[in-house]
């Protein structure tokens, strides 16, 4: 899908969510065969050709792959032409440091942003030395918190883990591992519409309770959606924009980069 439509602008916003870049410390570093730093650049240019308008840009996490400031400040670099608010959570391939230092005298690490009729929410799973993610007490009691304190506002809640089976077993052993007590904090706010992540490198859309669940494309390289071990999918990388209407109501869809080739070594058994 292509751009969002623009049906009562005057009554919602647009959001814009990267994931997993998956950048390194030194130019032209590649994952799994791609350059990681080029296929974002891609992807923010798609973003331009399609956005004219672009109220919140969301980095849910594996902006880096090595943890270093270097990569920090080129996803910065690279994504700062979106003119718009930003804000970052942390994956597991991420260094929570250096993100701070990348984003030392701003607000993009700030986990609570009103916007519209809507309240955004950014959480951190970072397990340090894990691949899994985990909500901390402390997490689990920020957003009880953020979602308490304005029960007028509709809620989106990001994170980088999934925090439900995907159908990939090999993706579901390493998702939010205490998904059900992030449940349990969210089943408490009806006011709570989608839920957003990244971390499993495709495209989900589905619902649970009423609660959309999201899941975008890799701005780099793409997993095979339902695969038992690792595998790497052919698909392009991509973003999701998400349409945040004052009545509670969401559109969203995915848009891909087209007609460009990206070299991707299938030999690689890991990322």
């Amino acid at each position: 899908m292509a751009a969002a439509p623009f049906t009562d602008e005057k009554d919602s916003v647009l959001l814009v969510q990267l994931t997993d870049s998956h950048l390194f410390a030194e130019a032209g570093g590649k994952l799994l065969g791609m350059d990681t730093a080029e296929s974002l650049q891609r992807v923010v240019d798609l973003v331009l050709d399609e956005q004219p308008r672009i109220d919140l840009m969301l980095a849910t996490g594996d902006l880096s792959q090595d943890g270093s400031l270097a990569s920090y400040k080129r996803f910065r670099q690279l994504s700062e032409r979106i003119d718009a608010p930003v804000r970052w959570c942390p994956g597991n391939h991420d260094e929570l440091a250096p993100m701070q230092e990348a984003t030392r005298g701003s607000d993009m690490m700030n986990p609570v942003l009103d916007i519209g009729n809507w309240r955004v929410v950014m959480l951190d799973t970072l397990v340090p030395g894990s691949v899994f993610g985990l909500l901390r007490q402390e997490q689990l009691e920020l957003l009880d918190e953020a979602l308490s304190e304005a029960p007028e506002r509709h809620y989106l809640v990001c994170l980088h883990h999934h925090p439900v089976t995907i159908g990939s077993r090999w993706m579901d052993g390493i998702g939010l591992h205490n998904r059900d007590e992030l449940f349990s904090v969210i089943n408490r706010h009806p006011g709570v519409k989608a839920l957003l992540w990244g971390h499993i490198h495709q495209e989900f859309d589905e619902s649970r309770d009423g609660v959309r669940l999201l899941a975008t494309p890799s701005t780099g390289v793409q997993f095979t959606p339902g695969s038992e071990a690792f595998d790497v999918d052919k698909r392009a990388p991509g973003y999701r924009w998400l349409r945040l209407y004052a009545d509670g109501v969401l559109e969203t869809g995915v848009s891909r980069v087209v007609g460009v080739d990206f070299e991707i070594d299938y030999s690689v058994k890991g990322y």
